[in-house]
């Protein structure tokens, strides 16, 4: 299959990252077809979406008369049925491993030979999938980072029985998504995750073990030290803690080394669903989420 055959995409999973692959699909061109459980997910993707477009049109990296035709290329889907007949398919449900093999077995048998998977997992194994799918070949990761719209880095994720052929499409797509692509193994965090959650882990641990330390000193002593955009905490709220406690435990569990056994404190935050931007409330506190929410 080459890119010229794709026309239509789907994507699974409209949260903050399936919504952000949405958007970035439709202003490229592709018509999309947007699949979640949940249909109110649905709606606050398609919100999602208009907002994002609509900043790309302020930042000028989006023409004024290109948002109506993007929005109008995303089209919600309320079974996975409707996705069937997409040359082209970006998973992006949560990050849980049992959720994720299911989702690939039932792609599996429901998408014709040809159709090319493509996991947005920040560190579930690619190969796994692969095997699930019963087309190992046809399996990639191609992992964006959030947010997805404004972050030009996709890792291009090789499982062991991922072929040539699917692997130079990915490397097309992404071009096509005017995104920068690193190709790398199928391995626990792949490259960005892994070098990424250990800071983010051991950042947590020194406010655990010096609560006098804020996550705004934290946070200042990276950025200013380091010249780092946004510090590990910060950081650690936006990509939403409850995805950062998944991928600390599947590095942990997998490679089996205690440096990525995740802090105590991480843990405590996530099970009194303190998750960071998308609850409110996690190293920081969220005001616009608060109100939006009363």
């Amino acid at each position: 299959m080459t890119l010229d055959h794709i026309k239509v995409v789907g994507v699974i999973g409209a949260g903050q990252m399936g919504a952000g692959i949405a958007q970035v699909a439709a202003a490229s061109g592709w018509e999309v077809r947007l699949h979640d459980v949940a249909e109110p997910a649905l709606r606050k993707a398609l919100d999602r979406i208009r907002e994002g477009l609509n900043r790309a049109r302020e930042k000028g990296t989006l023409a004024p008369d290109q948002v109506g035709p993007a929005l109008g290329r995303v089209r919600p889907a309320g079974r996975i049925e409707d996705l069937a007949d997409s040359p082209l398919i970006f998973e992006a449900a949560p990050e849980e491993a049992a959720l994720k093999t299911a989702l690939f077995r039932r792609l599996g048998e429901l998408c014709k030979p040809e159709t090319v998977l493509a996991s947005n997992t920040s560190s579930i194994s690619i190969t796994a999938l692969g095997a699930a799918s019963g087309r190992p070949d046809r399996v990639i990761g191609i992992h964006f980072m959030n947010p997805v719209p404004v972050m030009r880095l996709v890792e291009v994720v090789r499982g062991l029985d991922t072929s040539e052929e699917t692997t130079a499409l990915a490397l097309k797509v992404a071009r096509r998504l005017d995104k920068t692509a690193v190709v790398c193994r199928d391995s626990p965090g792949f490259i960005v995750n892994r070098l990424l959650m250990p800071m983010i882990n051991e950042a947590i641990f020194l406010h655990q073990e010096q609560p006098e330390l804020t996550p705004v000193q934290i946070d200042l002593a990276m950025t200013a030290g380091t010249n780092q955009p946004v510090g590990p905490l910060a950081l650690a709220d936006r990509v939403g803690l409850d995805t950062v406690l998944a991928i600390l435990t599947v590095l942990h569990e997998d490679l089996g080394d205690p440096k990525f056994r995740p802090c105590p404190l991480l843990r405590q935050y996530v099970a009194a669903g303190r998750l960071g931007r998308k609850s409110g409330r996690g190293f920081y506190e969220y005001e616009s989420h608060q109100r939006s929410a009363g």
